[in-house]
């Protein structure tokens, strides 16, 4: 069962348990995390290893490149993080520089998560909201991120 560093809702920086000590979080949170940690980084912005992450310098900001090529690194990306078998990415929309749409993943055990992101403008920033369902107990945890429509993990229920 993969564990994670548990990062901090706003900051996306480590956070402390009760004891001090570095917090870990558990599956599925923690897939849903590490996805949306690999889809908000950016490729060669990992120093030990500059294959992993987006290639949003590369080929994605301010190229507009079709919706297809979009969806092909969102899986790519998803499918990197350990834990996670397969990734379908959808895009249900494009509207004012923001992607709508949803990513389906199954992790190595079998269990389906489908992350949804629908993002709206404001005239300096990009709020995207991300919804975890677990398919087994429709557990939902939420993402939501101000800047850059990249996911950051806001509340678990």
């Amino acid at each position: 069962m993969p564990k994670t560093l548990l990062l901090d809702q706003t900051a996306w920086d480590l956070v402390l348990d009760a004891s001090g000590n570095i917090a870990l979080a558990d599956e599925p949170y923690a897939i849903a995390q590490d996805v949306a940690s690999a889809i908000r980084t950016f490729l060669g912005e990992c120093w030990y290893d500059t294959s992993l992450g987006m290639p949003h310098w590369q080929s994605i900001l301010g190229k507009l490149p079709p919706p297809a090529y979009i969806k092909s690194q969102l899986e790519k990306v998803a499918e990197s993080v350990t834990g996670v078998v397969s990734a379908t990415a959808t895009i249900t929309g494009f509207a004012d520089r923001a992607i709508q749409g949803q990513i389906n993943i199954t992790d190595s055990r079998g269990l389906t998560y489908t992350l949804s992101m629908a993002a709206a403008t404001t005239t300096d920033s990009v709020t995207a909201s991300w919804v975890l369902v677990n398919g087994l107990d429709q557990t939902v945890i939420a993402y939501q991120s101000a800047s850059g429509g990249y996911p950051t993990v806001v509340t678990g229920s």
